[in-house]
């Protein structure tokens, strides 16, 4: 995945130091990071502007476009407490989705420094992320 960022000190420190995610390759342009086990690449794009649109989803604004992750619920849930340790603003704040159903999940919305929108998702069963 490859994303445009205006500012790769921003997209360091939040994607390399808030979300944990280790640095790999980089040059003036462009940095990647091991996003939980994916490739990410960060371009710098000076002129990015934010303009997300809005999709509605069990009563929720979700932003479009966005992309994200699958974690085991564990993880998500460590990392949604440490977003909110460090006062994140989430577009939707961490909640369980399907309570009690195959695809129970936790979910949560927030945009990086350059307006681009990330899903967190965790799953008490990945087996179970296709479920029905």
């Amino acid at each position: 995945m490859a994303v445009q960022v205006h500012d790769l000190i921003a997209a360091r420190k939040f994607y390399g130091e808030l979300l944990g995610c280790p640095e790999g390759r980089s040059a003036d342009t462009w940095v990647d990071f091991d996003f939980f086990g994916h490739q990410f690449v960060c371009h710098v794009n000076q002129e990015k502007q934010a303009a997300p649109a809005f999709n509605e989803v069990d009563g929720h604004g979700v932003p479009v476009p966005h992309f994200g992750v699958v974690l085991d619920l564990e993880t998500w849930s460590k990392l949604a407490e440490r977003l909110k340790s460090q006062q994140i603003e989430f577009v939707i704040a961490p909640y369980i989705r399907f309570e009690g159903q195959p695809g129970e999940q936790g979910t949560m919305f927030f945009f990086d420094p350059s307006g681009n929108a990330v899903e967190i998702k965790g799953f008490r069963n990945l087996d179970n992320l296709f479920a029905k």
